[in-house]
């Protein structure tokens, strides 16, 4: 399941203000607040999937980027 904003049933970047189709999800978690197989995700459009990734990545919660069509199949097998 992926949670993030969502616009006329697409999902759209998790990065502030944007309104773009999201492309990507970034899976995370907070090791002080989530067992280590809890996954959350944001999702990103191109444009801010490196900013978000960053973001999570200097805190140690980024856990994988995949393409949203790629999470959508894994997701339903």
């Amino acid at each position: 399941m992926i949670l993030g904003p969502v616009s006329e049933d697409k999902p759209i970047c998790s990065a502030k203000g944007c309104r773009a189709d999201a492309v990507w999800v970034l899976a995370w978690n907070n090791p002080k607040l989530h067992t280590p197989e809890r996954r959350k995700t944001w999702l990103a459009c191109d444009e801010h999937r490196e900013h978000l990734s960053q973001f999570l990545g200097v805190r140690g919660f980024l856990k994988d980027v995949v393409a949203l069509s790629e999470w959508d199949s894994t997701a339903e097998g």
